[in-house]
């Protein structure tokens, strides 16, 4: 089917996506702009996975002190380049992660930088609590792993919806991270942060 220029115009700007990859999106979604998007976001994420195992020595470190000047936290986003590094869409990322560690003050990265200690500490509290709760002995295996993923949810900061879930359409950290690489092509990577509250260690 033949897209108009004006479609592709609006799907680059909601998208920020190429002018040519927006033109196939349209054309494969028979011109439904949100099938385009979402072709566009799958391409996106495939393309991010790619991109995963690439060098990042750039970046920006980046901090935000909330209003009562009591809570505060610092971010380290990685990426390839210099020029990314100072983009204004690369800088937000990491002002907008920045607020959201200190917001739900996550205890890690990833799921990957719990230790081992840690998840199995909780994995014996949760099935004890779970046999105190008279649940059967065949099924407590399925309700500690479900009960431990949501933990595990809770403690990592990709895995968490942004805190402010109306501006970012309820997407996770990590989905935020996969749309800005797509949309750089370059490898980001949140590298670390620290959370502060006055008075706290």
């Amino acid at each position: 089917m033949s897209v108009s220029a004006g479609d592709v115009k609006a799907l680059r700007d909601r998208t920020g996506a190429g002018m040519m990859d927006c033109k196939a999106a349209l054309a494969e979604a028979d011109g439904d702009i949100d099938k385009a998007i979402e072709i566009l976001r799958v391409k996106g994420q495939a393309s991010a996975a790619k991109r995963e195992g690439r060098g990042t020595e750039e970046g920006v470190v980046t901090a935000y002190i909330h209003a009562n000047d009591q809570v505060g936290a610092m971010v380290e986003v990685q990426c390839e380049s210099d020029f990314v590094a100072r983009g204004e869409d690369f800088k937000v990322f990491a002002y907008e992660v920045a607020l959201h560690v200190a917001a739900t003050a996550p205890r890690y990265v990833s799921a990957e930088d719990i230790p081992d200690t840690e998840r199995d500490a909780e994995r014996s509290v949760l099935e004890q609590t779970a046999r105190e709760d008279g649940k059967p002995d065949n099924m407590i295996g399925k309700i500690v792993d479900g009960q431990l993923a949501k933990w595990a949810k809770e403690m990592t900061l990709l895995d968490q919806e942004h805190v402010n879930a109306e501006k970012h359409e309820s997407k996770s950290i990590e989905e935020l991270r996969q749309e800005l690489a797509s949309k750089t092509g370059e490898n980001v990577r949140v590298a670390r942060f620290a959370y502060f509250r006055v008075g706290e260690e």
